[in-house]
């Protein structure tokens, strides 16, 4: 009976305060490194604006899909013995769906529909296992299981059609499951506050990882003074990314995320900085290693206006998400960063007329010059504020 109890207990939605993200929730994650790359892979494959399109929306899919799995651990033990073997059967339709990227729009479409089902069923599972003495996380539950059951039905009549009708069917699926939870309300989720946090950091350093894996690709094997140049400018521009976002936004936004007050304050913040802001960051991330990738493999070359688009582009959307994300939380605008941003569009077409080794230099260069006047600007403040956050995170 004791045993009994304490596994009904780790299934009801009890928030876990004080915990860390598991072994488990890391592993699960790795399924989505490889949906990550084959986003990358089929844009390095198809580089036109439609393969660009194709690769976003699938981006959307993919990430409105792993979102739910992050909300529902703040909720439900993921090493509870039933609860690892579902983790398991999500992981694995995760895995298909990632085998399908690449022909989500063509031979797979159907197959990737069915695939992201079942993997948004399981979640739904046990986000109701998880409610069974919470009525209002159920009635949450409800809604989801609605805007879900839409997208993924839209998503399977898409895979009738091509073109354009076949894209805005897409579009439409993720807005309205997207969506979902404005129309049914924000008050009846629960979430861990550090938890949620760290959750998303280590995905964006999921992401970060790919833009790294992409140098590896675009290489091919191949070793000169131009792909080693670019590769090391390469390593300095996603520890960039990096700097940007770990070294002041993650703790602040953290700690602003856990100071707030429980139930529908902090639930709107989470949901409207982490599931939704985040999703600019990680884009902007995507498409930067899709341009890294084809930068490493033609150092000398003019970029063509897609692939400029994606390495100054996507550094562009990653700095508007960051600047979004500090409104959500402090109501102030970044204005180096919008700046840069805008700085970064207007030179897309210069990029197109210069060698691409140029164009990444360039963008190095002005990223790191707006870190380095950032960390002057901070002062002794900066320093003191990490103190405290490593103290208040031990």
């Amino acid at each position: 009976m004791e045993g009994s109890e304490e596994n009904r207990h780790r299934l009801s939605a009890v928030r876990r305060e004080g915990e860390r993200v598991t072994p488990l929730e890391l592993f699960f994650d790795l399924v989505f490194v490889l949906a990550i790359t084959q986003c990358t892979a089929l844009m390095s494959h198809d580089q036109t604006w439609s393969g660009i399109a194709q690769g976003l929306l699938i981006l959307g899919v993919l990430w409105w899909a792993w979102v739910g799995y992050a909300w529902l651990t703040s909720v439900i033990d993921p090493e509870a013995g039933a609860v690892r073997l579902v983790i398991f059967a999500a992981m694995a339709a995760m895995l298909i769906v990632s085998l399908c990227v690449q022909e989500a729009f063509g031979n797979l479409a159907l197959t990737f529909a069915l695939a992201i089902g079942v993997y948004r069923t399981a979640h739904i599972v046990l986000f109701w296992i998880a409610g069974a003495d919470d009525q209002d996380l159920r009635r949450s539950v409800v809604g989801l299981a609605v805007s879900t059951a839409i997208a993924v039905g839209i998503l399977v009549v898409a895979s009738l059609f091509d073109g354009f009708a076949q894209g805005a069917l897409w579009a439409l699926a993720i807005f309205l499951d997207m969506a979902g939870p404005y129309f049914f309300g924000s008050e009846g989720w629960k979430l861990v506050p550090g938890h949620f946090a760290e959750r998303h950091g280590l995905i964006l350093i999921i992401a970060l990882g790919e833009s790294i894996v992409a140098i590896g690709v675009g290489a091919s094997g191949a070793l000169d003074l131009g792909i080693g140049t670019a590769a090391v400018l390469g390593i300095f521009l996603a520890a960039a990314l990096w700097w940007m976002y770990f070294d002041v936004v993650a703790l602040v936004s953290a700690r602003r995320l856990g100071e707030a007050e429980a139930g529908r304050e902090q639930n709107e913040l989470a949901r409207d900085s982490y599931s939704y802001i985040h999703l600019l960051m990680v884009a902007g991330v995507v498409l930067m290693a899709f341009g890294l990738k084809v930068t490493i493999g033609h150092t000398g070359e003019d970029l063509h206006d897609v692939p400029a688009f994606a390495l100054l582009g996507g550094l562009a959307v990653y700095l508007l998400g960051l600047v979004a994300f500090r409104y959500r939380h402090v109501r102030t605008v970044n204005r180096r960063r919008l700046g840069m941003a805008i700085v970064l569009v207007f030179l897309i077409p210069v990029a197109t007329v210069m060698p691409a080794l140029i164009s990444l230099t360039v963008a190095v260069v002005l990223i790191w010059a707006m870190i380095a006047y950032e960390h002057r600007s901070y002062g002794p403040g900066r320093d003191e504020f990490r103190r405290e956050a490593s103290a208040a995170h031990t």
